[in-house]
């Protein structure tokens, strides 16, 4: 028996913030709009409407710069709390035609279609009506690419941004490809693709022309990836669960930081979200990360691997601070730091027996504690230490 021919669809919400703000305010729909934090401090830009990016306006961009290319553009704090609701909206119209939807972050998925059709028709029928549906009923752009694998679709909805719609034939994915620059090809980065480049490939369907063997010689296990990307092939499933790989916060401070005692405090909030939050989905994890960024922009980020996994707060700040002390060159003035968790584990081997008796009776006193925040709010227990510098950090971030 011939295998059905597979039927993906990548969806991206177009300018997804911007496009939410948009929905809040009718007012601010057709013009150039940034959602970001303020330009008298350290605000990025989240998000922007293509009226902004048109003069050059893009992410995590300063907004003070974005300004200076925009002036017309209006700015909006980011409404948090609010965009997951959207996008919630937009999962379960995308669920209603196949289970098996891959959501890659907030604003994009992958559709397996494959043996939908005697359901909803053909894949490019199905995409149509998920544009319409996602744009009637959510009030939200999205742009769609169809392909048979996830390459390729994921490329095509990018070709079509904003309010697209691309479609590329069983047997076309090769050709599809073969006229794009050669950086639009997963897995190649900036400077893979200045590699490229000065070998003469800038092209996609030039790199298809390179044998294999060139490309492994020149790239190693990477090239004989490349050299299936480039003739658009690509066999990986949709998955339906996304596992998380890493967990992370960041805060950029107001005016930049040469107190150790100021870096402190902030790891140590930090850690306590993280913390939460890996617990909140029942996750531990291997690896603690630091980073920072000074003044000039120079940014260096550093690790270390567990001997237990953890979800304990006061584990990863240890490891945070032992990183910053080893890490930190105090002669110069921090601008950003960051706390990051990797190598997540779903905590069934977490097992309480298998530590003493502390150990034992934080891990009872965190969860406690969780429960208490999520009834009453998360500052509703402080530690002591923060009590002066008190504040609203952002929620825990996927990578």
């Amino acid at each position: 028996m011939v295998p059905a021919v597979r039927q993906i669809v990548h969806v991206d919400l177009d300018a997804f913030y911007a496009s939410v703000e948009v929905l809040l305010d009718p007012s601010l729909r057709g013009k150039p709009v940034i959602v970001g934090g303020s330009p008298e401090g350290r605000g990025v830009v989240s998000s922007a409407s293509y009226q902004a990016r048109a003069c050059g306006v893009r992410s995590a961009m300063p907004v003070a710069q974005a300004l200076r290319l925009c002036p017309q553009a209006i700015r909006v704090s980011p409404s948090h709390g609010v965009y997951g609701k959207h996008s919630r909206a937009v999962m379960e119209v995308l669920e209603g035609y196949t289970p098996v939807v891959e959501q890659l972050s907030i604003d994009e998925a992958f559709l397996d279609l494959t043996g939908c059709e005697a359901l909803w028709g053909p894949a490019p029928e199905v995409a149509r009506q998920i544009q319409e549906r996602v744009r009637d009923e959510c009030g939200l752009p999205c742009s769609l690419g169809v392909a048979t694998n996830k390459l390729v679709a994921k490329i095509a909805c990018g070709q079509g941004k904003p309010q697209g719609l691309v479609i590329v034939p069983p047997g076309q994915e090769a050709a599809f490809l073969a006229p794009l620059a050669i950086e639009t090809l997963w897995g190649v980065g900036e400077a893979m693709g200045r590699r490229l480049r000065e070998l003469g490939v800038t092209t996609i369907g030039q790199l298809a022309e390179r044998s294999e063997a060139e490309l492994v010689r020149l790239f190693g296990e990477g090239g004989g990836r490349l050299h299936g990307a480039a003739q658009g092939l690509d066999d990986s499933p949709v998955h339906t669960e996304r596992e998380r790989r890493s967990i992370s916060q960041e805060h950029t401070f107001g005016a930049n930081v040469a107190d150790r005692q100021t870096l402190q405090r902030r790891l140590l909030s930090m850690a306590d979200h993280l913390a939460a939050g890996l617990r909140r989905e029942g996750l531990v994890a291997q690896t603690v990360r630091l980073k920072l960024r000074y003044d000039d922009f120079e940014t260096v980020t550093r690790q270390v691997t567990l001997d237990q996994p953890t979800d304990q707060a006061d584990v990863l700040y240890g490891q945070a601070l032992g990183l910053l002390d080893a890490h930190w060159n105090r002669q110069r003035l921090v601008r950003l730091i960051g706390l990051g968790a990797s190598g997540l584990l779903r905590e069934g081997g977490y097992q309480l027996e298998l530590f003493d008796h502390s150990d034992q009776r934080n891990a009872r006193l965190s969860h406690t504690l969780d429960e208490i925040r999520a009834r009453f709010g998360r500052h509703a227990i402080t530690r002591a230490s923060l009590l002066r510098d008190q504040f609203t950090g952002p929620e825990p971030s996927d990578e």
